[in-house]
């Protein structure tokens, strides 16, 4: 293989890594890293299914009849 051709050939390898830059950043760079930390740890997350006995809504339910209530206000004092 002569000079001449090695030197074309690193000529198309370098051309078409610019070429293709975005999609190989995306690919590599910083933030795919977190993409890919992101989704391993998503994919050991279990959903675990309610049994039809619902404390906590039960629970929301109570504490927010509890609040205590403010009269409306009166518009008139506004005028």
């Amino acid at each position: 293989m002569g000079i001449l051709a090695v030197v074309l050939l690193v000529c198309a390898v370098l051309l078409i890594a610019a070429a293709e830059w975005p999609r190989l950043a995306a690919r590599v760079g910083p933030e795919a890293r977190g993409r890919r930390d992101r989704s391993r740890r998503k994919a050991s997350f279990t959903v675990i299914e309610g049994d039809g006995d619902d404390d906590f809504a039960a629970s929301v339910e109570r504490d927010l009849a509890n609040l205590p209530v403010l009269g409306e206000r009166d518009d008139r004092t506004r005028r």
